[in-house]
């Protein structure tokens, strides 16, 4: 079945309509990426190929529709109000990072209205424009898919070495970061590599959260519609016992975990 390429390269979003965002969609009142209420931008087109993907519909970087940077800043500012002192605005996906060029003056414009940034990525590029980026954004939620480099490009199609050198660079700079991992019966629940991706983290200092989220079925029509590969239709949710045991392995390592 059709599937859309995996690019390989990470300046095709970065450079066409330099004042606009190819964007999938937009979500008001979001209250699961990032601290308090939030303005969700989520962007279009992404590297990985996640067999687990909610939104396979986001993956094609020719798909989704430009919008003017002005007028995401603008309906921002209009929301400002339901933001209160912790929400602001996050950038999802998608990969945010295949446009970092368009994103530095979309943050700088937000913090020049007072709005708090989040970055949700999967830590896919790690450049001199990233870094700028990452520079102005308040809070990067980070998803890291797999500790172990072969399960992760069995999991995603990529190896998981620049995602770690994004974690690293972020804990040199003291900013914040969240990180989440997405948890798959048979796929991310190994009990060796939860240890080792919480020993790998452990002494991070910017790590404010870890955020533990269920594997589920809900974007399986969407594969369905696109008539994609879903190699997952079989795979159940994680039970509760696989949660529990996955939330006390990693609170050995982290002071702050939860299960969304």
């Amino acid at each position: 079945m059709y599937f859309p390429e995996q690019p390989n390269h990470d300046e095709a979003l970065n450079i066409d309509n330099i004042d606009s965002l190819r964007i999938h969609s937009l979500e008001t009142f979001g209250t699961h990426d990032g601290p308090g209420i939030r303005m969700v931008v989520f962007t279009q087109g992404c590297q990985f190929r996640c067999l687990y993907c909610q939104n396979p519909d986001t993956l094609d970087i020719h798909g989704g529709k430009f919008v003017n940077v002005d007028e995401l800043v603008a309906k921002a500012e209009n929301q400002k109000l339901f933001f209160g002192t912790t929400g602001g605005v996050t950038v999802s996906g998608g990969e945010p990072l295949l446009q970092r060029a368009k994103l530095i003056p979309f943050f700088d414009k937000l913090h020049q209205k007072g709005i708090h940034t989040c970055l949700d990525s999967n830590g896919r590029v790690l450049d001199d424009q990233t870094k700028e980026l990452l520079d102005k954004t308040d809070i990067l939620l980070l998803d890291v898919k797999h500790i172990n480099n072969d399960w992760h490009k069995k999991l995603t199609g990529l190896k998981n070495k620049i995602t770690l050198k994004v974690a690293k660079y972020r804990e040199e700079t003291g900013k914040p970061m969240w990180l989440r991992y997405v948890l798959v019966p048979g796929w991310t629940d190994q009990e060796e590599y939860l240890h080792e991706w919480g020993q790998y983290f452990a002494n991070f200092k910017t790590v404010e959260k870890v955020e533990i989220i269920p594997f589920h079925q809900m974007g399986k029509h969407k594969w369905e519609l696109l008539n994609f590969d879903y190699a997952l239709a079989d795979v159940p949710s994680p039970s509760e016992e696989m949660l529990h045991k996955t939330a006390t392995i990693f609170n050995q390592y982290f002071k702050n975990v939860i299960v969304r």
